[in-house]
């Protein structure tokens, strides 16, 4: 029987069916070369089958996704601008990600 895995909200973009977990969250993760066994780890609300389901949808989609993504970018990007982040939390921010990619090296 076959199972939807993603869906389009109005204009809100694709999202894993059932979650609050938008579909580029799992495409970013796999573009990065994370395995789905690594997705599903970093986003423990999904199963497997789900982030299988996902990298199916996006390789058999991956124009559509992709503009969806880009647009969504922009928007993004938009808001950053108009609302930056306070420089003490960006220090923050950036020492933890160093700190992550010690750990992970």
């Amino acid at each position: 029987m076959d199972r939807d895995f993603v869906e389009r909200r109005d204009d809100d973009g694709f999202y894993l069916a059932g979650s609050r977990v938008p579909l580029a969250c799992v495409v970013r993760e796999f573009h990065n070369g994370q395995s789905p066994e690594a997705i599903r780890w970093a986003f423990p609300t999904l199963s497997l089958e789900q982030v299988y389901g996902a990298i199916t949808f996006y390789l058999g989609h991956k124009d559509e996704v992709d503009n969806d993504i880009a647009a969504r970018e922009h928007v993004e990007d938009a808001f950053s601008e108009t609302h930056p982040v306070p420089s003490e939390l960006k220090e923050k921010l950036e020492t933890m990600e160093r700190r992550y990619e010690e750990v992970e090296a």
